[in-house]
């Protein structure tokens, strides 16, 4: 299962759910939850968050926090969200065929996964 916090775009999660991927959105169900309880939801269901909070990236690397995969969306503005979009629908087919755990940085231009 695909988690979006709260931050994440509802024109993204909308186009996952056309591709067929089953989202959670915290907006939808759970609004006002904590992090930590996001993660549970993730480990809970073996499932990946998609957020733009930086904050997560804490408790994976600082907080060794494992058991779920982060996909951090980075982007300036509006001119990068379709390059963003693009990246994001890749990614998240790679993950659902994949088995490791990963956080993955998502900007206009790069792409950076690092195994968790």
């Amino acid at each position: 299962m695909i988690i979006a916090d709260e931050n994440i775009d509802f024109k993204l999660i909308r186009k996952l759910r056309l591709l067929d991927f089953e989202i959670l959105s915290i907006k939808e169900k759970h609004k006002g939850i904590s992090d930590l309880e996001i993660i549970n939801l993730a480990k809970e269901s073996e499932g990946m968050i998609i957020t733009e909070d930086s904050d997560f990236g804490e408790w994976v690397f600082a907080h060794n926090l494992r058991g779920f995969s982060v996909i951090f969306l980075r982007y300036n503005n509006v001119l990068d969200y379709n390059e963003i979009e693009t990246h994001l629908i890749n990614t998240v087919k790679m993950l659902i065929d994949g088995g490791q755990e990963k956080f993955i940085t998502i900007t206009k231009n790069k792409i950076r996964t690092r195994i968790i």
